[in-house]
């Protein structure tokens, strides 16, 4: 039997900069208790916008948000949802940043960014 290969998914994004990105999910995890964004979730993403050089990017989810966003609609949010708002704070940077690489390697969704983004998919 062989050794199973973990097949990544990679996704094309055209950013408001002009910029076209390809990224791909690499995984989730508690950020390291000594981040300056622990108690979150880190989302990280593998990132190029020319194919040749890859970049880790990470979107920090705190617990902070998420408590917010719990008590204002009266239900915790799915794994599912929470992915989404970190893809989306992803594409934020990739159309509001001129240089991903230099300026947005850790981006961080406060409670109004995890608001406005969830409203705009219609998570109630």
């Amino acid at each position: 039997m062989s050794p199973e290969k973990t097949v990544r998914r990679l996704k094309t994004y055209a950013g408001a900069q002009g910029y076209v990105y390809q990224y791909y999910f690499v995984g989730e995890r508690a950020a390291l208790a000594d981040d300056a964004e622990a108690s979150a979730t880190e989302f990280v993403f593998d990132v190029t916008s020319d194919r040749k050089i890859t970049y880790a990017v990470s979107v920090f989810l705190p617990q902070k948000s998420l408590a917010a966003w719990a008590k204002a609609h009266n239900r915790p949010l799915t794994d599912a949802e929470q992915y989404a708002a970190a893809k989306l704070r992803l594409f934020r940077a990739f159309d509001e940043l001129e240089d991903v690489k230099a300026h947005g390697r850790r981006l961080v969704i406060d409670a109004a960014g995890l608001e406005e983004a969830l409203a705009s998919l219609g998570v109630e």
